[in-house]
């Protein structure tokens, strides 16, 4: 649909706007097919030939956030199927090829697209462009320094100098407002959840439910990591959105469809 309809931004043209209904992104809705379709084949087969329409089903979604040039969607949905493949048949071998193929298809991203290419030079020095490329990341770091300890309080930040602070810079206006105490907490909360979502997998009652649950924490777990190492410029900017977080309708829809779906399996666990 986007490839279709879509319009570029940002660089990628990963959105669809509907006429009096608004805009969503597709990508999010896939990112929880794409869990269901591989927990099903994966619990159904054990060997990699078994596996293998999955996996064509997973290859055929990266090729097409790849043409969206999604490409931050497109490394959470190659790493969440890497995860559900060694959990569910084991096979070390096969999954460090995985990992190096990823590198391998961020090399080649890199050379292909040239806003990766600003992206990564911002990432590496964005005060050599401080008034354009640079001035996201920046003014995301002087908020979260400005936030010192214990914030300046909830609502008396100034997050509106933050390009997209509501969506995928929220967690500077974390920092800003709560502080170093306040965004901790929340990432404890974030690490309780994870934590909380693989201890049920582990106790599920059937295969299925259990790589579902293993696939939707672990969705959960990257985008969590790859915000916040964006935000504080571990990583170079890519997107991701902060779960329950950021603004988006689509995402959060999702987002708690997936946690209907855990809290549904975990219902049929006696240990839960």
């Amino acid at each position: 649909l986007p490839l279709a309809f879509g319009e570029w931004n940002n660089g990628a043209k990963n959105w669809v706007d509907i006429p009096f209904v608004g805009s969503f992104q597709p990508s999010e809705i896939v990112k929880l097919s794409v869990v269901l379709v591989l927990a099903y084949f994966f619990s159904a087969h054990r060997t990699v030939w078994q596996m293998m329409p999955a996996l064509l089903f997973a290859a055929a979604c990266l090729v097409l956030l790849m043409l969206q040039r999604d490409l931050g969607t497109a490394l959470i949905y190659y790493l969440t199927t890497l995860v559900l493949f060694y959990v569910a048949c084991g096979n070390v071998p096969l999954t460090v090829i995985g990992m190096g193929g990823g590198v391998g298809a961020a090399v080649l991203g890199y050379q292909m697209f040239a806003h990766v290419k600003v992206r990564v030079a911002m990432w590496r020095n964005p005060w050599s462009d401080p008034t354009d490329k640079g001035y996201q990341i920046i003014q995301a770091l002087l908020a979260i320094g400005s936030g010192g300890l214990f914030g300046v309080g909830l609502g008396q930040g100034t997050p509106e100098k933050i390009p997209a602070y509501y969506n995928d810079f929220i967690f500077a206006v974390v920092c800003e407002e709560l502080g170093l105490v306040g965004a901790c907490l929340v990432l404890l909360l974030f690490a309780l959840l994870i934590i909380r979502g693989y201890w049920l997998a582990l106790n599920a009652r059937d295969r299925f439910g259990s790589l579902v649950i293993v696939g939707i924490t672990t969705l959960f777990a990257f985008q969590v990591f790859a915000n916040v190492a964006v935000v504080t410029n571990l990583f170079p900017v890519t997107g991701i959105s902060l779960p329950f977080f950021s603004y988006g309708g689509s995402a959060l829809i999702i987002q708690l469809a997936e946690m209907g779906l855990i809290l549904s399996i975990s219902r049929q666990n006696p240990a839960s």
